[in-house]
């Protein structure tokens, strides 16, 4: 893959330049010093579930190496590091005393980052449910909000302020459509109606653990949430397809961005779900509890999507146009009369387009509706094939291809007023990938699974290079630096 935009491009002295991991991805140590099981834990075991059978057991064991890989971090030049905590570390059954030694990890994970210079961005909630309260019915169940809250309590009591920026959760959207209507990510459910009901708790959840925060810390305490914004398109301008694309975008977006941001659920929501839900789960009280102030927004951006009007055929397991590995049971809950197209590449390793155009409309977009709202791109990166050459490098073009563009979009967003603070490349570690196990790449840090050895590609030596200069380079000068 070849640049389709220029090089050179400065970016503001405050710009804050990072990386990104989530605890089941990289962690490892499932059994060790009282971690209890999670919902990943359980669907990853579960055969069918995972391509060829992959767990996150070892995955790249970080928890036995935070020294070295935080000395990695500090070579390249890392501003910010956006991880997230494992609930289960910190209560195994998701509920009571905390576990000491959970704590303990985390604390000196933040402490390591703190004297090399770099921010801790953390991130609660990263998919990883302690099993237990999902066997009291997880996100569909009110009580995990008000136990998630507590747990909230307990990290913020325990980290406090050195924490540069707390995050509720990463992409609830992942979390209740994927997990309790397509059941494809962990817990494997395939139920609408729970999906819907798992949307309003995970929204609650934010609300009670924002407030809990700024409750132990202060209210000056920088909160935000990370949300995975859906770019999708109409195939063309006929009311049906228009119709076909505001389905998809209230399933994807609104459902968060109305509570969150506006402080009620768009009418539209209740009408398209009307045979499914009558929302009773939301009681009052709740939309004013959601709506927190943000410091800031978090944006996670890949793909874009491209949907008509039409009768979506019955998923296989194999990935769809819409991005995520399809079921027989739709993620896109009271749109059954829309049908994502396969759009055009180049793709990655995901079968995801590369379009960076979309994320400059996504900002555009998100700034117009929201214009004093600060935004951060909590989450982009591509998965590629990688292997270590006979030169002892990774020669991965392509992922320089990928940022070097989607930076600039980035920029040219920024150019165009949008207030943006900071950037987390995806992914630091090459690491387990959910459903598709550790088939598919993401890392800028090439991670041998047999012998766990760490592998500099070229991507994170341009990186490095673009934090050093706020300058980005040419995709070509990654294979000499």
């Amino acid at each position: 893959m070849t640049s389709s935009r220029p090089s050179g491009r400065t970016f503001p002295a405050d710009f804050l330049w990072g990386s990104a991991t989530a605890s089941y991805q990289i962690e490892g140590a499932v059994d060790a010093d009282g971690r209890g099981p999670s919902i990943w834990d359980t669907f990853s075991r579960t055969p069918g579930k995972v391509l060829n059978g992959d767990t996150g057991d070892v995955a790249v064991d970080h928890y036995h190496r935070v020294e070295p890989d935080v000395a990695i971090m500090a070579d390249l030049g890392l501003q910010a590091y956006r991880f997230s905590i494992a609930w289960s570390r910190i209560q195994p059954t998701g509920t009571g005393e905390p576990n000491a030694a959970g704590l303990a990890f985390y604390s000196d994970l933040v402490d390591r980052l703190v004297a090399a210079g770099i921010r801790p961005v953390v991130t609660l909630y990263h998919w990883d449910l302690p099993q237990a309260l999902e066997d009291a019915g997880g996100w569909t169940n009110r009580a995990t909000a008000v136990a998630f809250e507590q747990y909230a309590r307990i990290v913020a009591r325990a980290l406090g302020d050195r924490i540069h920026l707390w995050t509720t959760l990463n992409e609830p959207w992942c979390s209740a459509f994927l997990g309790y209507a397509s059941g494809v990510h962990a817990p494997g459910v395939t139920d609408p109606a729970a999906a819907l009901a798992a949307v309003h708790h995970l929204n609650l959840a934010h609300g009670l653990a924002a407030r809990a925060i700024r409750e132990e810390l202060g209210e000056d305490t920088p909160v935000s949430i990370t949300l995975n914004l859906h770019v999708t398109r109409a195939a063309s301008p006929a009311p049906v397809d228009v119709e076909a694309k505001e389905r998809i975008d209230t399933i994807a977006n609104e459902v968060f961005l109305g509570p969150l941001l506006e402080g009620a659920y768009p009418a539209r929501v209740r009408t398209d779900t009307a045979g499914i839900s009558d929302w009773s789960f939301v009681q009052d009280g709740d939309l004013e509890t959601i709506r927190q102030p943000l410091a800031l927004l978090g944006v996670n951006y890949y793909s874009t999507g491209r949907v008509q009007h039409g009768t979506p055929p019955v998923g296989d397991g194999t990935p769809g146009p819409d991005g995520h590995r399809s079921s027989v049971v739709s993620p896109w809950v009271g749109a059954d009369q829309v049908e994502w197209l396969p759009q055009p590449g180049p793709y990655t390793a995901m079968g995801w387009n590369i379009e960076p155009q979309g994320l400059v409309d996504l900002l555009l977009e998100l700034h117009e509706r929201y214009p004093g709202l600060p935004l951060a791109i909590t989450e982009n990166g591509a998965a590629f094939y990688d292997t270590v050459t006979d030169d002892g490098r990774v020669h991965d073009p392509d992922r320089v291809a990928y940022l070097h563009d989607h930076i600039d979009a980035v920029g040219e967003a920024m150019d165009k007023g949008v207030d943006v603070g900071a950037y987390f490349v995806w992914s630091l570690f090459d690491n387990f990938e959910w459903a598709y196990g550790y088939d598919r790449r993401f890392g800028v840090v090439h991670v041998d699974y047999d012998t766990q050895v760490r592998t500099v590609k070229d991507s994170a030596r341009w990186y490095r290079e673009l934090v050093r200069t706020r300058t980005i380079p040419t995709v070509e000068s990654a294979a000499d630096l």
